[in-house]
């Protein structure tokens, strides 16, 4: 990583440019008419844009692939890679199979039992409906093994409003009290994984865990 830039050199900065929305996230699909029928024909997603090419644009690298695009109803896409080996794209070894996903947004609850009821006739393994409190969701896995989300909002902007005061100040706590574990860690005095000062989730924790 690069050293800080000086407080001085940052004033001299332009602006960063405003960003309005997501375009498009691109995941290694294991083949493309398999991803095409789980989006397109079961999430209702329409197949949008393809490139093809024998050479990555970005590195110049040669990987024949075929790119695809869905387009979600704000115009944003989820994309795709078919680069021709039939295989998925591997699990990280140190990540939770749960904490890479994608949510896509939609408009009620009613709307995830309906989408629930539509992929488990499919097939489709479905968790939830999971209360997030300020949303609900389901979870699947597409045939590619990326894990997706669907979320109802049940908070409105006041309410999340009132929450973004208090992100920064949160995010600054558990910081704080990383570092502390760093050093604690470093020590050999660590037990365990760091665990953040509150539990958002209480009704999560077993009863006999409970303190």
């Amino acid at each position: 990583m690069n050293a800080p830039i000086s407080a001085v050199a940052l004033k001299k900065l332009p602006e960063p440019a405003a960003i309005q929305q997501l375009h498009h996230y691109a995941y290694k699909a294991r083949d493309a008419e398999e991803t095409r029928h789980f989006y397109e024909d079961i999430l209702g997603l329409p197949l949008y844009h393809i490139i093809q090419s024998d050479y990555v644009p970005s590195t110049g690298e040669y990987c024949p692939y075929t790119h695809f695009f869905f387009r979600l109803r704000d115009g944003s896409f989820i994309a795709f890679f078919d680069i021709g080996d039939d295989e998925k794209a591997l699990p990280s070894p140190n990540t939770p199979l749960w904490v890479n996903h994608i949510a896509f947004r939609v408009d009620t609850v009613a709307d995830l039992e309906r989408t629930r009821t539509r992929l488990q006739a499919h097939g489709v393994e479905v968790l939830g409906i999971t209360d997030h409190h300020i949303f609900k969701s389901i979870y699947f896995f597409d045939p590619n093994g990326i894990r997706l989300e669907l979320s109802a909002q049940l908070a409105g902007d006041a309410l999340m409003a009132r929450e973004s005061k208090t992100a920064h100040a949160r995010l600054k706590e558990w910081t704080a009290r990383k570092n502390q574990w760093r050093k604690e860690r470093a020590a050999g005095l660590a037990k365990g994984s760091l665990k953040p000062e509150t539990n958002d989730r209480p009704e999560l924790v077993p009863p006999e865990q409970e303190s």
